[in-house]
This record gives C-alpha cells, sequence and structure tokens, in this order.
C-alpha cells in the first residue's frame, strides 16, 4: 500500500514494514531520527507533539518520548536502544506507559542512501499477533505519513551543506 510516498507491508503475522524516501543524506536522516533537538520539530501526527524527548544514544541507553495530542492528552513511549551504526541502522524496543499496544515491539530503522537521498526502511516486530492487528486498527498509516511529512519538510531546510 501507497499512502503519500509511505509504503507500508505486513509480512507474516506480527511485522509491519514502512518504507519512505527523504531528499536528503542519510547522516541529516539518521540525527533527526536520534536528536532530541530534531525530533521535537517532527515527531507526531498533525496535532501532536513531543512535549518530552529523552535520548541516551548508546547500546543500552533509554529513550521516553511524552507526546500532547490536541485536546491535552498525553501518550508516553519508551524503550532501549540495541543497536546503533550512525548513520545506517538504528534498533530499539518500544513500549507504551498505556499499553496501547501491548508488549514490547522490536524496531529496526535502516538508513540507505542513494544519490542523496535515503530510504528508511522501518520494522516493528510486535510481540504478538494480536499487538500488530492492534497497531493496523489505529490510524498508524495516517499518522506515520504526517510525521514523515513534517521531517521532509525539515530536512529540506537542512541540506543546503548544513551539518
Amino acid at each position: 500500500m501507497i499512502d503519500d510516498h509511505l509504503v507500508v507491508d505486513t509480512p507474516g503475522d506480527r511485522d509491519i514494514v514502512l518504507s519512505r524516501v527523504f531528499d536528503a543524506p542519510a547522516h541529516l536522516v539518521f540525527a533527526a531520527f536520534t536528536r532530541p533537538d530534531l525530533l521535537v520539530r517532527w515527531y507526531g501526527a498533525r496535532g501532536w507533539q513531543l512535549v518530552e524527548c529523552a535520548v541516551d544514544l548508546r547500546v543500552g541507553g533509554h529513550w521516553r518520548f511524552e507526546s500532547q495530542g490536541p485536546d491535552g492528552q498525553r501518550m508516553v513511549q519508551r524503550g532501549v536502544y540495541r543497536t546503533i551504526v550512525a548513520p545506517h541502522e538504528l534498533v530499539c524496543t518500544e513500549r507504551f506507559d498505556d499499553q496501547s499496544y501491548p508488549g514490547e515491539t522490536l524496531i529496526r530503522h535502516t538508513f540507505t542512501e542513494l544519490a542523496g537521498k535515503t530510504t528508511v526502511t522501518t520494522t516493528l516486530r510486535y510481540a504478538t499477533p494480536e499487538g500488530r492487528a492492534t497497531a493496523l486498527r489505529y490510524p498508524m498509516t495516517r499518522g506515520i505519513t504526517e510525521s514523515y511529512t513534517r521531517l521532509a519538510a525539515l530536512l529540506a531546510t537542512r541540506t543546503g551543506g548544513q551539518e
């Protein structure tokens, strides 16, 4: 399925694979996924914003994102980094404090650069098939598309030889 440049695949019964190309080099895209000062500028669906963002970018380091929605609702995600190969791969766990997605999800982002453009492929492996089914019932694709649109706009401002 293609939705505004986001490709979504559902291989197996526990995985969701998301892919999108960004018009920026891998080191800038990787930075946008790992630096709090950049994450707060793009992460979240329309109407949602990161109000707290902590990143301890090292293997075994923890991350925590707290988002606020348009009606003041809060959502907290957290996890632990398992693999960091800048700017090519980032693997972490993810858990929601409200258990909206039960169990721990393993997330693997790969950043593949070709001719100055970077394909981000994200594989989400849910703890159970039911966890994946729950994620697919939410408007996940819309939210990620909106978030990635904000990321593309941010990267467009950063590709003029910066960093």
